[in-house]
């Protein structure tokens, strides 16, 4: 169920044959996107269970489970605001509803993450897929 951006970067990794250049390109991702505004980085939207500081507001248009899902995302870390642009690659444009049906551990797995990852940064990433579940479901059931 991935998305065409998501399938995008698992080309890209399947062709990139060393971790180290996937990790750099991890942080290429995060470095093209646009930053959150200060307005933003509140505890509201802050990501907690993350080694570094990490928010993620949504963004969702519509109302019911046929709501599009989207985000904006940004961290104090690199490697971190990559990895956000990774679920933003997975995640956006789905439905609220489709975006809890995403078995996120499966599709990253497809991309070794869960293999090159620190213990700490592999918990901060569940903790961001389940703030974006957490949101995605709520918002389905309004």
């Amino acid at each position: 169920m991935a998305t065409e951006a998501f399938e995008e970067i698992a080309e890209t990794f399947e062709f990139l044959d060393d971790w180290e250049d996937r990790y750099r390109h991890v942080i290429e991702l995060g470095k093209a996107m646009p930053p959150l505004d200060e307005a933003f980085r509140v505890p509201a939207t802050k990501v907690e269970g993350c080694a570094s500081q990490v928010w993620i507001r949504p963004v969702i248009a519509g109302e019911g489970g046929a709501a599009r899902f989207d985000f904006q995302g940004d961290s104090d870390a690199m490697i971190v605001r990559g990895l956000i642009a990774v679920l933003h690659a997975l995640y956006s444009g789905l439905t609220v509803a489709e975006v809890t049906r995403v078995d996120a551990p499966a599709e990253l797995s497809r991309l070794g993450l869960d293999q090159h990852l620190s213990s700490q940064r592999s918990n901060g990433l569940r903790a961001m897929v389940e703030r974006i579940r957490k949101v995605s479901a709520e918002a389905a059931s309004v």
